[in-house]
């Protein structure tokens, strides 16, 4: 009970720094909807007619991508706000106060879902505003709501190690930029079937394109199938190596 009681307040806290500081969520959601803009209106007409169809119906087959894009680059975020408490010693402070340990990392990740979740909304009405017209029903847009909440949660945790590994906070904006380019080497802008053998390979087997073709499958009012078999194991085994390295590094 005390650990959740420590975790709330460490969330509010986060919810404060979001509330005060409303650019950053902005910043998350921009280079998302740049994307977004850039292949619908640049490449779209291409694009769709590669997929059997026109510029509309590129934009329903990106937005999954750019949902999963707005995770990949509000990670950075993450890593950043992390390293910054480490730096300024809020964190040595909170060490030798009686809450539980874990509520400091708790409450980062839990604000960071928060944060990522309003760019991903907000990601997704621009989406909606360029012809996106999902045909997802209630259950449907049930499952893509835990879709995402289960991935973000899972990259949320890899990128709170990977701000911890860091020495500084430059480092820990940059570690986890090679997250925002999986998308590109997945299904997330065009079709793996489109790509040579050794990429195809890769862009089949790596964790983001299973979650954006359960994604896909759901807006589309389809069902997912195995593919959300493949984003649950993937997200599983992201968040526990996330969670258990995190752990490791912020005792010691």
């Amino acid at each position: 009970m005390r650990a959740v009681i420590d975790s709330a307040t460490m969330l509010r806290r986060r919810l404060t720094h979001i509330w005060r500081y409303p650019s950053l969520v902005l910043t998350f959601a921009g280079v998302p909807v740049v994307f977004l803009l850039l292949f619908v209106y640049v490449f779209g007409g291409t694009m769709g007619a590669g997929i059997g169809g026109d510029r509309a119906a590129y934009v329903g087959y990106l937005t999954p991508g750019i949902m999963v894009t707005t995770i990949a680059g509000a990670a950075q975020g993450t890593a950043i706000s992390v390293a910054t408490d480490m730096a300024e010693g809020i964190v040595a402070r909170f060490k030798t106060m009686a809450i539980a340990r874990v509520s400091v990392l708790t409450g980062h990740v839990l604000g960071a879902m928060v944060q990522t979740f309003i760019a991903i909304a907000m990601a997704t009405l621009v989406a909606v505003l360029v012809g996106f017209r999902p045909s997802a029903s209630g259950l449907g847009w049930l499952g893509v709501v835990g879709v995402l909440a289960m991935f973000t949660f899972a990259i949320t945790w890899l990128s709170v190690a990977l701000a911890l590994v860091s020495k500084s906070v430059t480092t820990a904006s940059n570690l986890p930029m090679p997250l925002l380019v999986l998308p590109f080497l997945g299904s997330g802008f065009v079709p793996t079937e489109s790509m040579p053998a050794g990429l195809r390979w890769f862009a089949e087997h790596q964790p983001f394109t299973p979650v954006i073709e359960t994604l896909r499958a759901l807006l589309d009012g389809r069902p997912a199938g195995s593919g959300l078999v493949s984003a649950a194991v993937w997200s599983a085994v992201i968040a526990l190596a996330g969670y258990l390295w995190a752990r490791r590094l912020y005792n010691r």
